[in-house]
């Protein structure tokens, strides 16, 4: 029990609090109060209306849940939404994502972009993201602007980029904003090399040790697609999760992204490094790169998270209905319809996501002591009735409009729907802008 004599900041007062750790658990009728940004007690209602808050909140018909996670996407891609769609992978990125890149993007694209991308992921139940883009520095600077959590993956590749001319100016540029951000309560960064087909063996090789020194995070694309084993095979002998294991990057600080490729060989390094696959399913749907054997991975014990990808690719930033993809692909895929279940999918986009970003004491779930990050999602509404089991109704009977509340750090960036650091109509004016410039019209 907290101390009483203490006041709580606030005290929420949901029908159902889902606390994903223990795993399975629905409580009903109980209270959660946060204290200086922090979990400070979770107990049954009668508990909870005996101690003193500041702020009492009833949240009837609500669904009080860890804040949802999207370990991977590209924020500042908003702007670039449905530019190329319905295109195999290395066309849209080759004669499409990459000269539209090359064409815009620069500070101002990156600012507006990533206000928009979290924006709507605040919106979507989302309280913490990763993000992969060009301008690291611009994003960490909204990111801390929003009150939004975020890990930023510093984009390295071998040739020039927006914003830095070759890969050590990258690796530099990330080393500084580490060393700048490391304190920060809410931003944590890490090191992108972009792919194993667009990072040569002598710059992986010192993005490891880099990352050894620091205890950095390292998040990359591997296994999007058949074709890029293959290659990998006919031209170094070799598949690319086998290189990076050869190479030392793999390891609980690794994260694979996409992963639509596995051997029973990659089955192993994934299990015995213990790295952390990143499931992207609507963008591989969408590009059409392949199945994500999730179901597989998790009886063998790797830790699954979920992301969106970029908003180019998917086309939008709705975590809650990523989930509930990945689950009924899981099913699919497994051949079995108990794969992923709704409680384990729910898992996947908070608690797994935390562990995979190496965040998992802090946050994705709720235990008294971790931040306040939290979502509060309306289950009253015609289409989520009757409510039988509030999660399963939350993964196969909720959209993300369904999203009321959400608090980071015991901050409320979502009242009733309300965004309360942002305008939105603001938001929408200067997407469309950009949308005209990049169109022509």
């Amino acid at each position: 029990m907290p101390n009483p004599a203490v006041a709580l900041d606030l005290l929420l007062l949901p029908t159902w609090l889902v606390p994903v750790e223990p795993a399975g658990v629905v409580l009903k009728e109980h209270g959660l109060g946060i204290r200086d940004g922090r979990i400070a007690f979770i107990g049954p209602r009668s508990e909870a209306l005996k101690l003193k808050a500041g702020e009492v909140r009833e949240l009837p018909g609500m669904l009080l849940s860890p804040g949802l996670i999207n370990a991977h996407g590209h924020a500042a891609m908003t702007l670039f939404r449905g530019l190329a769609d319905d295109l195999p992978l290395m066309t849209w990125l080759e004669q499409h994502i990459w000269p539209a890149e090359a064409k815009w993007v620069d500070e101002a694209f990156v600012r507006d972009g990533t206000d928009l991308a979290i924006a709507e992921q605040i919106k979507g139940g989302i309280t913490c993201f990763s993000d992969m883009y060009f301008f690291p520095k611009v994003a960490s600077e909204r990111v801390h602007n929003s009150g939004i959590r975020a890990q930023i993956a510093i984009p390295i590749l071998d040739f020039p980029i927006p914003g830095a001319s070759d890969a050590d100016e990258a690796i530099r540029q990330g080393v500084e904003l580490f060393s700048d951000l490391k304190h920060h309560p809410r931003i944590k960064i890490t090191f992108g090399p972009h792919a194993p087909y667009t990072v040569g063996d002598e710059n992986l090789e010192k993005i490891r040790v880099i990352a050894e020194e620091l205890d950095a995070a390292i998040h990359m694309h591997v296994h999007e697609t058949a074709f890029e084993v293959q290659q990998s095979v006919e031209q170094r002998g070799e598949r690319p999760l086998a290189r990076l294991g050869r190479l030392g990057l793999l390891g609980p600080r690794f994260q694979a992204v996409h992963m639509t490729q596995i051997s029973d060989e990659d089955l192993v390094l994934l299990v015995e490094s213990n790295t952390s696959v990143i499931h992207c399913p609507e963008s591989n749907l969408k590009l059409a790169s392949g199945f994500c054997p999730v179901e597989r991975l998790w009886q063998a014990g790797v830790n699954v998270a979920v992301g969106t990808d970029g908003a180019a690719s998917n086309n939008d930033l709705d975590l809650l209905g990523e989930t509930r993809t990945a689950a009924l692909l899981a099913k699919a895929v497994a051949g079995s319809a108990t794969a992923l279940d709704a409680h384990r999918a729910l898992r996947m986009a908070t608690l797994n996501g935390a562990r995979a970003l190496g965040l998992e004491a802090e946050v994705g779930s709720l235990e008294v002591g971790k931040a306040a990050d939290l979502a509060a999602f309306d289950l009253s509404g015609l289409a989520q009735q009757p409510v039988y089991d509030p999660v399963s109704q939350l993964i196969y009977a909720t959209g993300r409009d369904c999203v009321k509340h959400l608090w980071v750090a015991g901050k409320q960036l979502l009242d009733d729907r309300r965004l309360t650091r942002f305008d939105e109509q603001q938001l929408c004016a200067t997407a469309t802008a950009w949308g005209q410039r990049i169109s022509g019209h």
